[in-house]
């Protein structure tokens, strides 16, 4: 297993210098979902929400947030995103799947670094966006499975989540 990268060799935390890497083309996907009761799902559904377009609004702070990782997580590096992609998809859930909204964010960027906080913090802005905007109605409602899913460019090459 490689060492962490944030700590210098004194164990204390740095920025990574990554002044001598190679510019290239970057990109990550990240997912994640939102459990709701189904009369939470069929009202983003209709489009009714009290506070409006919930998956709009969810879309552009999943935007936001990737344009602002680097104030929100401190030792990432504030990057040229190149583009900022969220896609949300609807389920009504079947047997043991509870109805919930999937949230995929797709970013990229030429650099010497990679956009996966960007991408993961992309989907949870955007997840809890959907919370807040349909708190009225459903306080229950939980978010889970956020994950990487695939990053791609840089020197460690590509990575794709297992199934």
């Amino acid at each position: 297993m490689n060492s962490l990268t944030h700590f210098d060799a004194q164990g204390q935390a740095h920025m990574v210098d990554v002044g001598a890497k190679a510019s290239t083309h970057r990109v990550a996907i990240a997912s994640g979902q939102i459990d709701m009761q189904a009369d939470t799902l069929a009202l983003i559904e209709s489009g009714t929400a009290k506070k409006g377009d919930v998956l709009g609004i969810a879309r552009i702070a999943g935007i936001q947030a990737a344009k602002k990782t680097s104030d929100l997580i401190p030792l990432c590096h504030p990057l040229a995103l190149t583009r900022v992609a969220l896609e949300f998809s609807l389920h009504h859930g079947t047997g043991v799947y509870p109805p919930h909204v999937s949230c995929t964010a797709t970013v990229e960027t030429v650099g010497p670094t990679g956009v996966e906080m960007e991408a993961l913090t992309a989907v949870q802005v955007a997840l809890l966006t959907i919370y807040d905007m349909c708190k009225a109605v459903d306080r229950g409602m939980t978010i889970s499975n956020v994950r990487l899913m695939e990053k791609h460019g840089g020197k460690s090459g590509s990575f794709v989540a297992p199934v």
